[in-house]
């Protein structure tokens, strides 16, 4: 519907389903292009993803070179790219101070606001927003469209409405941590509009192992420090988790993609673990060919390698531990594990699938619904972590509200 200015002038009137950082960084835009903005969101108050993501150290972007950032999307669609290389890191720092919370740099490369958590920022987002007339409407939930292309909202119990609208934004996030609100639902409601979306698949998530009882019990929930992991010809070198039913962290994290790939298209994948990544083999059959005398095994194995136990346990979670030194520098620095699953979408940081670059224009708006367009994670793309995520969702966030405004001027 089109609505009379205050100053008798024509104002748009659009609306945003999803107040995670894409829907609201559009607000924002089209807040300061003189356009009206309703945002709806399912949940009791905004952005509780981006809150949650924050808790341990607000991760926005990564400092290294544009090129080899780029270089982490996947599939690498021209269109995304495109739109990360328009709005690239350092604008997103620049905005971020603009809010009162300059950035730094991290000794990995990873940026962060200077207060660190999410919470600071999101306040004065949300004050600025407020400023520019934004309205926000939380506890309603979108049940698509009705014929006439009008919007079916849903107040908390209260029925169904149908709101008419200029434009609209879909910023549903993708499938992953469905009690914060990114739940999916909106699948299917695209496909019965003949929109093709992908799969959503777990991403940057953690992998089953079929450990032995033992190891469960004594071991659950024990870290794995500066390890190396391979798989093909990728090798990674960070920090894991072990739990009592596979492995998860930052390490596995960068290989996710690669390993529920491998397990989706033969049922299983190996990794092979550098448990000393530091140390030289040649160094490692050093020591561990010194004499063993009355010491078990394991002990001989801590003193002589400085292996933890719990890294010792999982050298005899691929079969008994062998005795000569060059098969034990062997297990040492390629242990193989076999990951059977990767663990439920719900449990994962991010997710991978969505609608297809195909459906969508240059503008992000979606060819077979006009007037309606898409950002941030529900698009076909992803990932790693490292401030690579949050980077695309707010580089898309702008490129659809950026084609929203041109849609609204035509």
């Amino acid at each position: 519907m089109t609505l009379s200015g205050l100053d008798g002038s024509l104002t748009k009137h659009v609306a945003i389903i999803g107040a995670g950082p894409a829907g609201l960084f559009a607000a924002q835009h089209l807040a300061e292009a003189d356009v009206r903005v309703s945002l709806f969101d399912q949940r009791p108050s905004p952005a509780r993803k981006f809150l949650m993501a924050g808790l341990g150290g607000l991760n926005l972007t990564h400092s290294e070179d544009l090129e080899v950032f780029l270089s982490r999307y996947r599939p690498a669609h021209a269109q995304l790219l495109k739109s990360v290389r328009d709005f690239p890191p350092a604008a997103l720092r620049k905005w971020s101070a603009g809010l009162g919370q300059p950035t730094f740099e991290g000794s990995s490369g990873k940026v962060f606001p200077e207060s660190f958590k999410a919470s600071p920022l999101l306040r004065n987002w949300l004050k600025r927003l407020d400023q520019h007339g934004v309205t926000l409407h939380t506890n309603t939930r979108w049940h698509g469209f009705d014929e006439a292309g009008s919007v079916l909202l849903q107040k908390g119990n209260e029925p169904i409405e149908a709101q008419a609208f200029d434009a609209v934004l879909l910023a549903l996030g993708g499938g992953s941590w469905a009690k914060l609100g990114s739940d999916g639902a909106w699948v299917s409601t695209l496909r019965d509009k003949q929109i093709d979306v992908n799969a959503l698949l777990p991403a940057n998530c953690g992998f089953e192992i079929a450990f032995s009882d033992h190891f469960k019990d004594r071991y659950k929930g024990t870290p794995l420090k500066k390890i190396a992991v391979s798989h093909g010809e990728r090798r990674v070198v960070g920090d894991a988790m072990l739990d009592a039913s596979g492995i998860e962290g930052g390490v596995i994290y960068a290989l996710s993609a690669d390993l529920r790939d491998a397990i989706l298209a033969t049922g299983a994948a190996q990794i092979e673990i550098d448990l000393k990544p530091d140390v030289s083999a040649d160094k490692l059959a050093s020591k561990l060919k010194r004499p063993r005398g009355k010491q078990s095994m394991s002990n001989y194995l801590r003193k002589a390698t400085g292996l933890p136990a719990a890294a010792i346990a999982l050298m005899r979670e691929a079969g008994p531990l062998p005795i000569e030194a060059d098969e034990l520098v062997a297990r040492i620095k390629a242990l193989p594990l076999r990951l059977t699953a990767p663990r439920p979408i719900d449990r994962a940081i991010s997710s991978a699938g969505g609608i297809s670059f195909d459906e969508i224009d240059e503008h992000y708006m979606l060819s077979k619904l006009p007037g309606v367009f898409v950002a941030g994670e529900m698009l076909d793309w992803e990932a790693p972590t490292g401030g690579y995520l949050l980077q695309a969702v707010f580089a898309t966030g702008r490129s659809a509200a950026l084609g929203m405004n041109a849609y609204l001027q035509d």
